[in-house]
């Protein structure tokens, strides 16, 4: 079956950086395009980027766009989003998505002074 394992998650201070990664077995990884979101507490899930099966293409929120950076390694069966410049706004649990409609069961993170 189909599992993603988010990690990566934590606390840290407006202006720092935490890179997450998910873990995916159950399927073919390199043939499908995967997805991050997040959810803040009190607000509705949000998608925040996408990525080719190839990694060839990537796609962000404008709310993320030049501060987030999302990639694969095919090889390892991982997706990463690599999140700089973090502001308090980005609290939320992050959520792996493989389309349509596997989820894993996300990692926190805070930013927070």
């Amino acid at each position: 079956q189909v599992q993603l394992v988010e990690s990566g998650g934590g606390l840290v201070q407006p202006g720092g950086s935490l890179r997450l990664s998910c873990v995916a077995s159950g399927f073919t990884f390199k043939g499908y395009a995967m997805n991050w979101y997040r959810q803040g507490i009190g607000k509705e899930r949000e998608w925040v980027a996408g990525i080719s099966s190839s990694g060839g293409r990537t796609n962000y929120a404008d709310s993320v766009k030049g501060r987030f950076t999302i990639s694969r390694d095919n090889a390892k069966n991982t997706v990463y989003l690599q999140m700089n410049s973090l502001k308090p706004e980005d609290t939320a649990v992050y959520y792996c998505n493989k389309p349509s409609d596997y989820w894993g069961q996300g990692t926190q993170v805070t930013v927070s002074s």
